[in-house]
């Protein structure tokens, strides 16, 4: 194995496998994560940008059915985005949509409910 492909394995991993990873390299080398890190973000600095997206950290809201009360919705999703009429109606009309990208967990649960509460069936991811 080069050491590119060893660099590519690594930007694809996730951040529990890179801790595994690091883990077991303090294990095996007997070394500490600090003198490791650096060498392995030295080495594949692309690599930090996927790992923290993998977090999840923040998710996005998508509504994926409106359910019977359409005009509700619409009016939940216009006072949730603060986009005007015609373009939460846009949104509404084209499922599944991604109502707030890169929303904090607790404020994706209260629009989740704001919506589930006019009928609408929304998932977070």
């Amino acid at each position: 194995m080069t050491k590119e492909e060893i660099l590519q394995a690594i930007e694809e991993m996730s951040v529990k496998e890179l801790a595994e990873l690091v883990a077991a390299i303090e294990e095996r080398f007997g070394v500490s994560a600090q003198a490791v890190a650096p060498v392995a973000v030295a080495a594949a600095p692309g690599a930090g940008a996927p790992a923290a997206a993998e977090e999840k950290t923040t998710v996005d809201v998508v509504l994926t059915s409106v359910g019977q009360q359409k005009i509700q919705v619409i009016k939940a999703v216009k006072e949730i985005t603060g986009k005007g009429l015609k373009e939460a109606k846009e949104l509404v009309d084209k499922l599944p949509a991604v109502i707030k990208a890169g929303a904090e967990p607790e404020e994706a649960e209260e629009i989740k409910k704001k919506l589930e509460a006019v009928g609408a069936e929304v998932e977070l991811k």
